[in-house]
C-alpha cells in the first residue's frame, strides 16, 4: 500500500466520524458560509510573482517542519509580503493541520485561501465553504474521472474554485468544465518523490482554458523564471519558507529576488 492509499483509506473513515458530528446544516448556517468567494484564478492572472504560499507544520515523508508554527501569524504575514494566495493544509493525522488554522485565518487574511486536503467526499466541500476557504483542491491521483467531475461541479455550486492536480499525463484526463486551475504536482505522492522537470514535460498536454499551477520542490526564483516561460502562473511553495523560522519574511525576500 502507497502512503497516498493509506492517506485516501485513514480520510474516508475521518469523514464519516466528522459527518455524524456535525451535519451538512449546521455547516450551512457557520457565518463565513454565505460569503462570497475571492477568485485565486483571477489573482493569479493578474500577479507578477504568482505565488502560493502554503501554511503546514509536517509531511509524512519530512515529519515536522515548523511544530509550533502559528497559522494566523504566518498566513497574515503571507499576505502582507505579497502572496497571490494562501494554501492551507487541514489534515491533521499526516500533515499536522486543523480546521481552525484556516478559520482563525480567514479574518485576518485578505488574498483567497486554498483548503489542502484529500477531498473524497462532497461534505468536505461544505465544510471548506464554513471554514472561509475560497478554492479547493482534488487531487486526480486519488479520485476518478467520474468522482472529480461530482466534487469540481459541486464546488462551482458552493462558489469554490477548483485547482486540479495532476502527476502525469494520464490523470489530465480528469480536468474538465468545472476546473479553474490545474496543477501539476512535481512530487509523487506514491512515494514523495520530487521531479521540477516533471512541470516542463506536461505543460504541453495543459489545455489553455486552464491556469497553470507548479506545485512542489520549487526553491529557487530561477526555477520560477523558467516556469513562467514556460506558461505557468502559479507557483505553490511550503516547505520551502516553512523550514524557516520566519516564513512571511523568507517570502518576502524571495519575491524580491523575482
Amino acid at each position: 500500500m502507497t502512503i497516498l492509499d493509506q492517506i485516501i483509506t485513514h480520510k474516508f473513515s475521518e469523514v464519516e466520524n466528522r459527518r455524524k458530528l456535525v451535519s451538512i446544516q449546521d455547516l450551512q448556517s457557520s457565518p463565513y458560509f454565505q460569503r462570497t468567494c475571492l477568485s485565486l484564478k483571477n489573482r493569479l492572472l493578474q500577479s507578477d510573482s504568482g505565488i502560493i504560499s502554503e501554511f503546514k507544520r509536517k509531511s509524512p515523508s519530512k515529519g515536522w517542519i515548523h511544530e509550533e508554527a502559528d497559522a494566523v501569524e504566518i498566513t497574515s504575514g503571507y499576505c502582507e509580503a505579497g502572496a497571490c494566495g494562501i494554501s492551507i493544509l487541514t489534515d491533521s493525522h499526516y500533515f499536522g493541520g486543523v480546521s481552525t488554522d484556516l478559520s482563525a485565518s480567514r479574518p485576518h487574511v485578505d488574498c483567497p485561501i486554498l483548503r489542502k486536503d484529500f477531498m473524497v467526499d462532497e461534505y468536505q466541500l461544505y465544510e471548506a465553504k464554513a471554514m472561509g476557504a475560497d478554492v479547493i483542491l482534488l487531487i486526480a491521483a486519488a479520485l476518478s474521472p467520474e468522482k472529480t467531475l461530482e466534487l469540481a461541479k459541486e464546488a462551482k455550486a458552493l462558489g469554490l474554485e477548483v485547482l486540479l492536480e495532476v502527476h502525469n499525463r494520464e490523470e489530465i484526463g480528469h480536468a474538465n468544465e468545472y476546473v479553474d486551475m490545474l496543477g501539476v504536482n512535481n512530487r509523487n505522492l506514491k512515494t514523495f518523490e520530487v521531479d521540477i522537470q516533471l512541470s516542463a514535460e506536461l505543460i504541453q498536454y495543459i489545455p489553455d482554458q486552464f491556469v497553470k499551477v507548479s506545485e512542489s520542490g520549487i526553491s529557487s526564483p530561477e526555477t520560477v523564471g523558467m516556469l513562467r516561460k514556460l506558461g505557468y502562473k502559479g507557483f505553490l511553495m511550503g516547505e520551502n519558507f516553512m523550514k524557516e523560522n520566519n516564513p512571511s519574511k523568507a517570502l518576502s525576500q524571495f519575491i524580491s529576488l523575482l
